[in-house]
C-alpha cells in the first residue's frame, strides 16, 4: 500500500475549504478512477484512517458513496475492493455519451454567437500549436477544454455535470489513447469538423460526426482494456509457471 498511498494523500487534501467527508470522498474517488489504487486492492478502513489522519467515519461514508457508483464492491467478511473496469462498462458509458454530447452540441449550436466561435477557433489554434511543439500534455488538456466549451455554450449545467461524471470513469484510458500520434491527430481533425458544423448550424452532420468521433474513441479504450487484461493474464501465467 505504501507504493501508492503518497499519491492518495495528495488527492485527499485536508487543507481544502469543504466538509471533511466531501474531501475524503472526492480524494478516494479520484484515486480509484485514475488507477492510483490498483484493481482488486482492498481498502482497509483502519489503515486508511491512520495514513490520512482522519477518523474511520468519513472513510466509511465515502466508500459507501463510491460503492453506489459501481467503482468498488463490498466483499462479505473482507471489505471494500476496487472493481475492474470492463468492456461492458465502456460500451454503456459511450452509449450515454453519444446521446448527451449530441444534445449539448445541438443546444450550443443555437446559442453560440460570433465571439463564442472566435474563442473556440482560438482554442483550436492553440491546440495545433501545442501539437507542433510536441507539448502532448497540453494538447490533451486543450482537448478537454474544447469539450467543456461546448457544454458551457449549451447552457445546460445539469447535463454538463452528468456527462463530466461519466467522463471521469474513462479519463485514464482516454489519456493513454491520446498518447498515440495517429489517434491524437484524428481527434483534432474531428474537433475542427465539429467546430465547422457548429458554425454552419449543420445539425444532421454534427449528429453523425459526434457518434463517429465517440465510436472511434470507444474503440481505442476497449483495445486498451483488452491489452491490460492480456497483460494481467500473462503476469499470472509467469507467476504460476
Amino acid at each position: 500500500m505504501n507504493d501508492y498511498m503518497k499519491e492518495v494523500i495528495k488527492h485527499v487534501d485536508l487543507s481544502q475549504d469543504m466538509p471533511l467527508h466531501q474531501i475524503v470522498y472526492l480524494g478516494l474517488r479520484t484515486s480509484i478512477i485514475k488507477g492510483i489504487i490498483p484493481v482488486g486492492e482492498r481498502i482497509n478502513e483502519k489503515k486508511y484512517s491512520l495514513e490520512l489522519n482522519v477518523s474511520r467515519t468519513p472513510i466509511r461514508e465515502a466508500l459507501y458513496r463510491i460503492q453506489a457508483e459501481g467503482l468498488i464492491e463490498h466483499v462479505p467478511n473482507y471489505g471494500f475492493v476496487i472493481k475492474k473496469f470492463t468492456e461492458k462498462d465502456a460500451e454503456e458509458i459511450y452509449k450515454l455519451r453519444v446521446s448527451l454530447d449530441t444534445l449539448a452540441a445541438l443546444n450550443a449550436m443555437e446559442l453560440m454567437n460570433d465571439n463564442d466561435f472566435k474563442e473556440m477557433k482560438l482554442l483550436l489554434d492553440k491546440t495545433e500549436e501545442s501539437e507542433e511543439n510536441g507539448d502532448i500534455a497540453n494538447v490533451i488538456k486543450l482537448f478537454s477544454d474544447f469539450n467543456e466549451m461546448i457544454y458551457t455554450y449549451s447552457n445546460m449545467p445539469i447535463l454538463k455535470n452528468i456527462t463530466f461524471s461519466l467522463r471521469d470513469y474513462l479519463i485514464r484510458f482516454r489519456d493513454i489513447s491520446l498518447l498515440d500520434n495517429y489517434r491524437r491527430k484524428k481527434a483534432f481533425d474531428e474537433h475542427k469538423l465539429i467546430y465547422y458544423c457548429l458554425r454552419d448550424k449543420d445539425d444532421k452532420e454534427i449528429t453523425l460526426l459526434i457518434k463517429k468521433h465517440l465510436d472511434y474513441s470507444k474503440k481505442f479504450i476497449i483495445e486498451e482494456i483488452k491489452r491490460k487484461d492480456e497483460s494481467t493474464i500473462w503476469i499470472r501465467y509467469w507467476l504460476i509457471h
